[in-house]
């Protein structure tokens, strides 16, 4: 039976679309059918990331009314043999999106044989992130380790735990938190908040940290989800937290400070 999983956030800009990226092309390393959902309609980003953008013809609206068949929208990444994308919409309204349109296709992937369903929502409480989330049998909520981002997730989860389909049927989505852009340095110097900070917050179980890196950028510049780069401490992140998504028990890194080796001393390498 597939699994979908939804990665929401309560604001833009905290690596949401990276973390879907992420979390699907390593379900799918592991063997395990996966499909990428790109939720946000008018804006979509998540082909860009994976490197398809030239490749979209019909897109998840498409689908939805009918336009086109799922297997034509559908998008096999080139990389992983198990993953595939369902691109967004940039041309159609984000009230395009209907519950019974997107319960449809999600009913359908999961006979076609999808283990996991990982839906890329948009930031916030609007339409598109509401049909993203509504379905989901487990979330990620993904935030920085600042005020803002914090109090936004608390509201999202909020949302999940009262307006989620689970929610109606007296049941719980299962939640995770993701942690991105961390960076132990600044905590000790009291400019973010520090991993224990954010945990007693939103009492939400850890899924991973996210190292602050410029890994993360030149991934995407290049249309590679970072996870692939097993070189940078953001693709070892990654991997850890599907690996606890999949049940494993993995200690978190990247948590403290470390002693940086002799080339990153005297050329101040950043992973």
């Amino acid at each position: 039976m597939a699994k979908i999983i939804v990665v929401t956030s309560g604001k833009g800009g905290v690596g949401k679309t990276t973390t879907s990226a992420a979390i699907s092309s390593g379900l799918a390393l592991r063997g395990h059918k996966t499909v990428v959902i790109d939720f946000d309609i008018g804006l979509r980003n998540l082909d860009i990331i994976m490197n398809c953008e030239r490749r979209v013809v019909y897109d998840f609206v498409n689908v939805i009314n009918k336009e086109a068949r799922l297997n034509q929208a559908l998008i096999k990444d080139k990389r992983a043999d198990n993953l595939y994308i369902l691109p967004a919409s940039q041309t159609r309204d984000k009230d395009a999106l209907s519950k019974e349109g997107v319960e449809q296709v999600l009913e359908e992937l999961a006979k076609d044989g999808f283990e996991y369903i990982i839906c890329d929502s948009p930031a916030g409480i609007e339409h598109g992130a509401f049909m993203a989330l509504y379905f989901a049998d487990m979330a990620i909520v993904v935030a920085n380790p600042e005020v803002s981002s914090v109090r936004d997730s608390d509201r999202i989860l909020g949302i999940l735990q009262s307006k989620s389909r689970r929610a109606e049927q007296g049941e719980r989505v299962e939640e995770y938190l993701l942690i991105t852009r961390y960076s132990p340095e600044r905590v000790a110097k009291g400019e973010m908040l520090g991993v224990g900070d954010v945990e007693e917050i939103l009492a939400t179980k850890l899924l991973g940290v996210i190292p602050e890196s410029e890994s993360v950028l030149k991934a995407s510049n290049q249309g590679i989800p970072v996870i692939h780069d097993q070189e940078s401490n953001a693709g070892k992140a990654y991997s850890d937290a599907v690996s606890r998504l999949l049940g494993d028990n993995v200690e978190h890194r990247f948590v403290t400070i470390q002693n940086k080796g002799l080339l990153q001393r005297l050329f101040g390498r950043s992973a």
